[in-house]
């Protein structure tokens, strides 16, 4: 496995548009983007620092669920996620050395085609990989 880049941190938040609202003060420009992915029930929005993009993540009531199957139910950070050029690699990487890949995965995601991991039981880190589908 390559190097990896770190791409994004994930924040479970109640209320994305009071979340939106307290960030902004720290990125005064607002959210890069905003979208909804309903069939998996979650609300984003990016908010771009120098070094890496943060995703303030809502669960909504729609969609199948799973992606708070995926993260959980605690709000706060959630997860990191690592951009990697072959995600089949990284994800047999991480294997190797005892990360669990969540069932469903590798998928599409909000970015790319994406794996989950299980919560690693020696650091409590929630891992995503992810690989732009501009490379694929």
């Amino acid at each position: 496995m390559t190097k990896p880049r770190l791409d994004h941190v994930g924040i479970i938040v109640p209320d994305l548009e009071r979340a939106v609202e307290r960030f902004t003060v720290l990125f005064p420009d607002g959210p890069s983007s905003r979208h909804t992915m309903e069939d998996v029930g979650l609300k984003v929005a990016k908010f771009e620092a120098e070094n890496v993009t943060i995703e303030l993540l809502e669960y909504s009531d729609g969609g199948d669920g799973f992606a708070r199957q995926t993260m959980g139910g605690a709000k706060g950070l959630n997860h990191l996620s690592l951009a990697v050029d072959d995600i089949d690699q990284a994800i047999s990487a991480l294997a190797a050395v005892g990360f669990a890949p969540q069932s469903g995965f590798p998928r599409p995601g909000a970015h790319g085609t994406i794996a989950f991991f299980e919560r690693d039981e020696e650091t409590g880190v929630l891992l995503e990989v992810s690989s732009s589908d501009d490379d694929e």
